[in-house]
């Protein structure tokens, strides 16, 4: 979520001590650039002196509102909500540029003027809580010109720190409320007033100051924090340097590096940009030294921290919104998404595996592996906010206390080596951290409130979903397949939480029509919503992973959608047999599917890649691709049916494989 650089890791002794400390190929300097271009919420001003210290002071005091709030209650919804907000376009005002292009680094005047007025404006409910709760809705004319003001400054900070595609969508949306009339066929409602409009979306719970705000404000910047102190663990660095350890010396070894290192991260970090940039400038140079291709090398990064969203026990901010929407606690959604994260890491690597074999391509030296005894041994200290938090929320405890709890924990975790503990500027630049990076979520949050809002007054959610049902004919494969496009579509222009909130709307109930479980049908949104960062033409990701390796971005994007096939095919499959979400299923059922699905997995990775132990033909190819198919299905006709093409592909890949090494022989002189 948080699109900010992490700071630097401090190196750690020991691995200077072995010449191992892996320095990045990418300057600090080109990264920020990187980011500029593919991010974004990293286009902020670089601020010093005064202005500098007047946006620390407050971010650091939205932080610690949070964590006051979070550790001692929350106010009532919407003032809670309010304050966040608040907060939020005060700091989108002094930090992002009107214009990206030509833009200043210093604060004028009116800069500090427009930050006052959208901080006034979005404290407006909690300054007149009480009134405009008594007022019953009748409203005085300056309750709606403050509204309509909050709706604007709430639209043009959504356009600097997310993006203009994601006004345009919710512009369309308040165009849609007032010209009901004018739409055809189920779309035409009655049409609503402006001051209608603007009181539903300004001063009730079912627009800007809505679910989505309330979930950021309660849960998703408490992770945001926790994430941001345990970057100044430097965990990021333990976990390259536990995967190189385990995976650097196999075939390709710095790609499984990538690999394992991003599955890792995204147990706490849910950035697909910002994880692909800050692990990838260590691994990518890394692929690419050792002679893969500079468009596998970015897709393999942007592939493997694409999947950070979907890997618990920490997933991308869509995932708290998820829990909130369908009524049932996180954990519940973190388990049911270990299945399918796990199977999606294990395409990748399997991939990554088969284009190493078949491109000869070596693993890291000795000397270039760092121990893992010893890497665990010194730091091991830093995995315990994460084992405290996963335990608290296994216990049932709220979000919001866990990520309070491992917090805290974190800060105390640091203090046994010199290099990871956090003295107290440290603790503030941290709040100040969490605070910058936890803006374009709630911003993204506010702006989504208003197409939540517009959904509730017209009705069009049910309108919609009984309208894609009508398309498809009632075919379920059909509505998924209308769902996955129009979520990839929405994915390329707004972020994950904004795609999530609109097909959990409008097309996920038309999926629960159609007999889905409700749990699988928005776990179906919120896959494709994700699929989108790395998905062409506006891969954002797989850009990231480009300008790092300096390859073709739109091949990268291709490269990354191939090695990301598992996130295509297994939302299918969980939607059809909810068993892999752990619905109805029991232990053993769970092991043969886990052993069926990783087998499926790889059928379809060798079809990808065209390799198993010899360049495969098309023929070959089908048959790896559906008995992968097959086998990711868990049901029992298919899984036998599945098992037999793939053991007929191995034949003919072992076949080949033998008179290739036959043929070699009898060629090569006495």
């Amino acid at each position: 979520m948080s699109q900010l650089k992490e700071q630097e890791a401090p190196k750690d002794p020991e691995q200077l001590a072995a010449g191992t400390d892996p320095e990045p190929a990418v300057s600090e300097q080109e990264l920020d650039e990187i980011l500029k271009k593919v991010d974004k919420e990293s286009t902020f001003r670089r601020l010093e002196g005064v202005q500098r210290r007047i946006v620390f002071l407050v971010a650091v005091g939205f932080s610690l509102f949070q964590v006051y709030t979070g550790a001692f209650g929350m106010f009532a919804a919407q003032k809670q909500r309010s304050i966040h907000l608040a907060f939020a376009l005060t700091l989108v005002y002094l930090l992002y540029p009107f214009r990206v292009k030509n833009a200043s680094d210093r604060l004028s005047w009116y800069h500090y003027l427009f930050a006052a007025v959208a901080g006034f404006i979005g404290l407006y409910m909690t300054l007149n809580y009480t009134r405009i709760m008594e007022a019953g809705g009748d409203y005085s004319r300056l309750d709606y010109l403050a509204g309509a003001i909050g709706i604007l400054l709430t639209l043009e900070a959504a356009r600097r720190v997310v993006g203009l595609p994601m006004v345009i969508i919710a512009s369309t949306f308040l165009l849609y409320a007032y010209f009901g009339p004018y739409f055809p066929g189920f779309l035409t409602h009655r049409g609503y007033s402006i001051e209608r409009i603007v009181s539903h979306m300004y001063f009730t719970t079912e627009g800007i100051l809505g679910i989505p705000l309330g979930v950021s404000a309660s849960f998703i910047f408490l992770f945001i924090l926790f994430r941001t102190f345990l970057d100044r663990t430097g965990i990021a660095k333990l976990f390259i340097d536990i995967a190189n350890s385990v995976a650097g010396w196999a075939s390709g070894g710095p790609a499984k590096v990538a690999v394992i290192s991003s599955a890792l991260e995204g147990t706490y970090s849910g950035s697909s940009v910002a994880n692909t940039v800050g692990s990838g400038s260590f691994t990518i140079p890394m692929m690419k030294k050792l002679g893969y291709r500079p468009e596998f090398a970015g897709a393999v990064e942007a592939s493997a921290s694409t999947g950070g969203q979907i890997m618990p026990p920490i997933m991308g901010a869509a995932a708290f919104l998820m829990a909130e929407f369908i009524g049932i606690p996180y954990i519940e959604i973190a388990k049911a998404a270990a299945i399918p994260a796990g199977l999606y890491f294990v395409g990748v690597l399997i991939e990554v595996h088969l284009e190493a074999k078949r491109c000869g391509l070596r693993g890291l030296t000795a000397d270039e592996i760092p121990r893992f005894f010893s890497v665990v041994k010194r730091r091991l200290h830093l995995f315990i906010p994460m084992v405290v938090l996963f335990y608290i929320l296994i216990e049932g405890y709220t979000p919001s206390f866990a990520a309070l709890m491992g917090l805290l924990v974190a800060i105390v975790a640091g203090f046994p080596l010199k290099e990871t503990r956090m003295g107290f500027m440290d603790i503030l630049a941290a709040l100040e951290a969490g605070a910058r990076g936890a803006l374009g979520v709630a911003i993204a949050c506010a702006t989504a409130g208003i197409m939540v809002g517009v959904v509730t007054l017209t009705g069009i959610g049910l309108k919609m979903a009984g309208g894609l049902v009508d398309l498809a004919g009632g075919n379920l494969l059909l509505s998924l397949a209308f769902t996955m496009v129009a979520s990839i579509i929405l994915g390329m222009g707004v972020p994950t939480t904004a795609t999530y909130v609109i097909c959990s709307t409008i097309a996920a109930p038309a999926l629960v029509m159609q007999g889905v479980p409700v749990l699988a049908a928005h776990m179906f949104v919120f896959y494709f919503g994700i699929v989108a960062d790395i998905t062409p033409p506006v891969a954002l990701a797989a850009y990231a992973g480009a300008s790092i390796a300096r390859a073709n971005p739109f091949r990268t994007a291709l490269e990354s959608t191939k090695l990301a096939i598992g996130a295509v095919i297994v939302p299918y499959v969980f939607c059809y047999n909810p068993s892999l979400l752990l619905i109805d299923t029991t232990a053993v059922q769970l092991i043969q599917n886990l052993i069926t699905a990783s087998c499926g997995m790889f059928g379809v990775g060798a079809a990808m890649i065209g390799f198993c132990w010899t360049d495969m033909h098309p023929a070959e190819r089908l048959l790896f691709l559906g008995g992968g198919l097959l086998l990711i299905d868990p049901a029992t006709f298919s899984d036998i049916s599945g098992l037999g093409l793939l053991v007929l592909g191995l034949a003919l890949q072992w076949r080949k494989r033998r008179m290739q090494l036959a043929s070699s022989g009898a060629a090569k002189p006495l």
